[in-house]
């Protein structure tokens, strides 16, 4: 009985979670994203802003019309696609700096910068069309990290039952950004001008990364605030002895021929395709077709992103219970939200570009956002599954994939709308309910959420060998005493 009970390993300190170190990084991780994506998303709405035609009555009661920046919708396109040129750049080096020097510090330095650069978009903007540009590229590259390094900072942190809803949870910051920049961006553009926009979130992310500093450390062995309880129950759950601190090898051939990486490659690839296509699109969509004032524009915008906020520390809590419940495997956990949700967001893509109507197409565009929280359980997670060790860098690849649709989205809709038609629109819609389908069909072939054989680090493949060769000794001699 004692045998069991050593086996069983260190006991979880009895808390509530909010009292739990590791869900003090979940919080500060979650507002991390918060800003990540409120310092993405203002542009969305800001350059309705600044490219929208007013009227202006002169002194001697003549009306003329005027524009910020005449810009067209190509130039638009341009401007909301240029960030990802950057930040497709540093989406596998930053996953592979955070697996060396730690994650925590890449991602906060990631957020800073990019908070500093959009203190100056105004500035930029004022300058020139490429003033504006670089700026938004520079931005892109310096938040390239965050993705693939917050991966590192779960390897450390997240207990194997607990990485789908830690994960999630952070993630969910991702959406609650959307949900606030959105409408804020719209009101502080009406009342204050368009340039507040920018300076308002630009402070909030220099605010935010102090608290970081002051708040997260790389992992539970180097937060003297983390209870000795927790630090062994974590360390325990990863596998990790005290002062382990090797150094990682990545397997580039295993890693690149592996049937589970390119699964989530593809998911990753798809979600993205339909989400950045609202996140860069949306405002625009509702102003132009279903014909919204910009200030309600941003609330309405914003609606899909809440569901979604709500729904992943669902999902993720979902996910994890079923796995410890013995209901379903890590494998068809992964599957079954994945895909399940790519199904239902291809359906109500194609739903809300045949309805065309003000009502109907929000709430099918809201449900379909909303249930991709369910496809994040399934593949953004999963790196860890397969091979925590290298989880960042597998973050930096799907990551550095799953760009593509940030640059290449935003400008074909700015071709595909030219004349701002229903029929146009109508293309969009269909093309990303087309993505989802064809990454649905490859995640459910070629996903796992099984450790890898080329993930197991020497040690680990001895230390198993060894097990095996005890086990066999003993058997041998329980035949022979028979």
């Amino acid at each position: 009985m004692s045998d069991n009970k050593k086996d069983e390993g260190p006991k979880d300190i009895d808390k509530p979670f909010w009292q739990k170190r590791r869900y003090t990084v979940v919080l500060m991780a979650f507002f991390g994203f918060f800003n990540v994506y409120a310092l993405r998303v203002n542009l969305s709405v800001a350059i309705v802003s600044m490219v929208e035609t007013r009227n202006i009555q002169l002194q001697n009661g003549t009306i003329i019309q005027e524009q910020h920046f005449d810009w067209n919708s190509k130039q638009q396109g341009l401007v909301l696609s240029s960030f990802f040129y950057g930040y497709i750049l540093t989406q596998f080096v930053g996953g592979f700096i955070a697996s060396r020097i730690g994650g925590h510090l890449v991602f906060g330095t990631g957020i800073v910068v990019t908070a500093l650069l959009t203190l100056i978009t105004p500035l930029a903007a004022k300058t020139s069309f490429y003033a504006l540009l670089i700026v938004r590229i520079v931005e892109g590259i310096f938040e390239g990290v965050t993705f693939p390094c917050i991966h590192a900072v779960w390897s450390k942190w997240a207990p194997m039952t607990e990485r789908s809803r830690m994960a999630t949870l952070a993630f969910a910051g991702n959406y609650a950004g959307t949900v606030i920049a959105m409408p804020s961006s719209a009101l502080l553009a009406s009342t204050y001008g368009w340039e507040s926009v920018f300076y308002v979130f630009g402070i909030i992310g220099i605010l935010w990364y102090v608290l970081w500093l002051l708040v997260v450390r790389e992992s539970p062995e180097k937060d003297i605030h983390c209870s000795l309880e927790e630090r062994d129950f974590i360390m325990h759950s990863l596998g990790q002895k005290s002062g382990d601190n090797h150094v990682i090898r990545h397997p580039w051939r295993e890693i690149f021929t592996s049937k589970p990486v390119w699964a989530i490659v593809a998911s990753h690839f798809s979600e993205n395709w339909g989400f950045y296509t609202l996140l860069t699109q949306l405002p625009t969509f509702l102003k132009d077709t279903l014909h919204f004032h910009l200030e309600k524009s941003g609330f309405v915008s914003a609606i899909p992103y809440l569901t979604m906020g709500v729904l992943l520390s669902i999902s993720g809590y979902l996910a994890d219970w079923a796995q410890i419940k013995g209901y379903l495997t890590t494998s068809q956990v992964r599957r079954y939200f994945n895909c399940g949700a790519f199904l239902a967001q291809t359906f109500f893509m194609m739903l809300a570009a045949y309805l065309l109507h003000p009502v109907g197409s929000v709430i099918c565009i809201v449900i379909a956002v909303g249930l991709g929280a369910f496809a994040w359980s399934g593949f953004a997670v999963n790196h860890l599954d397969i091979a925590p060790n290298h989880a960042s860098v597998l973050m930096g690849i799907s990551n550095t994939f799953a760009t593509i649709p940030g640059i290449l989205s935003p400008l074909l809709s700015g071709f595909i709308v030219q004349n701002k038609g229903d029929d146009e629109w109508k293309i969009v819609f269909y093309i990303s309910a087309s993505v989802y389908l064809v990454g649905c069909v490859i995640y459910w072939f070629w996903a796992s959420g099984e450790l890898q054989s080329w993930a197991i680090t020497r040690s680990e493949k001895i230390e198993v060998c060894s097990i095996s060769t005890i086990k066999g000794y003993t058997n041998e001699a329980v035949e022979m005493k028979e």
